[in-house]
C-alpha cells in the first residue's frame, strides 16, 4: 500500500509517544486521535518502513465509550488532520482514563525495555497545601489551565500558533485551553512581523512575558538569546524563591516543581541523609532538587548544570547553605573529572550520600548512570520525564547492582501523552 491509501481499522492499544497501535493483514501501523477498542478510518501518511506504517485518523467508526469532545476543539477528530494543532494528543480522552493509558505505556516501558518487574503507580499533581490543610493550589476538574510556558510559532504570513501535529505548519487557533488564562490571551493576542517563535513564560508574579525568538538562516550562527530571555523571574515552591531567567528551564505546569519535590521528598523519607556526606544534583538547572536536598538534612551538596546561566543562579539560590554549591559542566564529563581527582575522603563521603539526576528526555544514558554507580552512593533518585528512558537507564543501574521497589509516576501534563516519574535506587544488597 501507498501514502494517502484509506484503510478501516481496528485499533487494540497504545504506544510511547501519544499513538495508538491498530494491524493491517498482519502489519503494525500507528495512529493518533484514536483510542484502544476504537474502528476508525484511516489515511496512511507513511509506508516505507518494513516494520510498521503511519496513518492519520479520518473519522471514528465505532467509538470508545472514554472518548471525550476534545478540550480543544481545533483538534477534534472531525477536524481535518492537517488542520489539527499538536500538543494536546490526549485532549479526547477522558481524564482518568488518560492516567491509565500513561501508566500502561510506563509499565510496558519497564517490563519491555527494561526487562523490569517492577510495581508503578500514577498520580495527578499534588495540591498546594498549608500548613493547616487549606488547599491553596490544585488541578483543574478538566486538566486544563495549567501551563505557564507556552511556545507558539511564527509563520512567513505572520500566522502565530502551534505547529500543525507532527509537522511544521502553524496553525492559527482561537484558544489555547491547556494554558493558564493569562498566557492564553498574551498568545492568542500577540502580534510578531517576524517569523520564527514565540515564548510566553508566567512565573509566580503572575505577569506574562512575551519572548520573541526570530527565525535564523541555516547554517547562520545563532544569535544570543534576546534581553527578555535573560530577565531574571521569580518562581516559588513551598515558600522559597527560585531565581530563573525568563527563557530558562523551568517546569511547565503550575504545580509541577511542588508536586515533584514533594514526591521526592516523600521516596526519600526511608532513607537517612547523612549530614557529613557527599550529595551530588546533576542536571541541576537553578537547583530545586538541591534546595530539597538540603531541606532534607543535606549539608555538602554539588549542583551540575550545563547552562551557565542556570548555575550563576543555582548558586543564588543555594546560597543559605554554606556547604551546598554549584558547578557548570556536562554531566558525563563532570562525572569523569569527578573520579579521575576525587580524593579517598570525597570518596568515602560520597559512598554515603544520594544522588539525584533529572535529565533531559532522552534519560542518562550508560556512560553517566556507569559512573553514578562506580561512586557507589547511598542512594539514587531518578526524576525522568520518559519513561521508555526512565526504563533503559533502570536497566543499565539493575546490571550494575541498584534496584528500585517501585516507580511513582505523576500526571503533570494532563490532555497529553507526557508523565513525570520517580525512583528511588539502592544497592540491592539493601534492597
Amino acid at each position: 500500500m501507498n501514502p494517502g491509501d484509506i484503510i478501516d481499522l481496528e485499533l487494540t492499544g497504545v504506544a510511547h509517544g501519544g499513538v495508538f497501535v491498530g494491524r493491517h493483514e498482519g502489519r503494525v501501523v500507528f495512529v493518533p486521535d484514536v483510542l484502544p477498542g476504537e474502528r476508525a478510518r484511516v489515511r496512511l501518511t507513511d509506508t516505507a518502513k518494513s516494520s510498521f506504517w503511519r496513518g492519520e485518523a479520518l473519522e471514528v467508526l465505532d467509538a470508545s465509550p472514554h472518548r471525550r469532545a476534545h478540550v480543544w476543539r481545533q483538534a477534534d477528530i472531525d477536524v481535518p488532520p492537517e488542520h489539527r494543532p499538536g500538543g494536546a494528543d490526549f485532549g479526547h480522552i477522558d481524564l482518568a482514563h488518560q492516567r491509565d493509558l500513561k501508566l500502561e505505556v510506563l509499565r510496558d516501558a519497564l517490563a519491555r525495555i527494561g526487562r523490569l518487574d517492577v510495581p508503578a503507580t500514577i498520580g495527578p499533581a499534588l495540591p498546594v497545601v498549608s500548613p493547616s490543610g487549606e488547599v491553596l493550589a490544585d488541578e483543574s476538574a478538566d486538566g486544563t489551565g495549567w501551563r505557564t510556558r507556552v511556545s507558539l510559532h511564527v509563520d512567513a504570513d505572520g500566522a502565530i500558533g502551534p505547529f500543525a501535529a507532527r509537522s511544521h505548519r502553524v496553525i492559527a487557533v482561537d484558544e489555547l485551553p491547556l494554558a493558564t488564562p493569562e498566557v492564553a490571551r498574551a498568545g492568542l493576542g500577540a502580534r510578531i512581523a517576524k517569523p520564527g517563535r514565540i515564548d510566553l513564560v508566567q512565573p509566580a508574579d503572575g505577569r506574562v512575558r512575551v519572548i520573541p525568538r526570530p527565525e535564523t538562516t541555516r547554517g547562520a550562527r545563532r544569535p544570543p538569546a534576546p534581553a527578555e530571555a535573560r530577565e531574571t523571574v521569580i518562581e516559588r515552591v513551598g515558600g522559597r524563591d527560585f531565581r530563573v531567567d525568563a527563557g530558562g528551564f523551568w517546569q511547565v505546569h503550575r504545580l509541577a516543581a511542588h508536586a515533584l519535590t514533594t514526591l521526592v521528598t516523600d521516596a526519600l523519607r526511608d532513607t537517612t541523609i547523612d549530614q557529613d556526606a557527599a550529595h551530588l544534583d546533576l542536571y541541576g538547572g537553578v537547583g530545586l532538587f538541591a534546595a530539597t536536598l538540603a531541606e532534607l538534612g543535606a549539608t555538602r551538596i554539588v549542583s551540575v548544570e550545563s547552562d551557565p546561566r542556570a548555575t550563576e543562579h543555582a548558586g543564588e539560590n543555594l546560597a543559605e547553605w554554606v556547604g551546598a554549591r554549584a558547578e557548570t559542566g556536562r554531566v558525563d564529563r563532570w562525572l569523569t573529572g569527578l573520579a579521575a581527582t576525587a580524593s579517598a575522603a570525597e570518596r568515602e563521603r560520597l559512598t554515603r550520600g544520594v544522588v539525584l539526576l533529572d535529565p533531559p528526555r532522552a534519560g542518562a544514558g550508560r556512560e553517566v548512570v556507569e559512573r553514578i554507580a562506580g561512586l557507589a552512593p547511598a542512594a539514587v533518585v531518578y526524576v525522568a520525564c520518559d519513561p521508555v528512558a526512565l526504563a533503559r537507564d533502570l536497566a543499565t543501574f539493575r546490571t550494575l547492582g541498584y534496584e528500585t521497589p517501585r516507580v511513582q509516576a505523576l500526571d503533570l501534563f494532563p490532555h497529553s501523552h507526557h508523565v513525570e516519574s520517580v525512583a528511588v535506587l539502592t544497592p540491592a544488597s539493601l534492597a
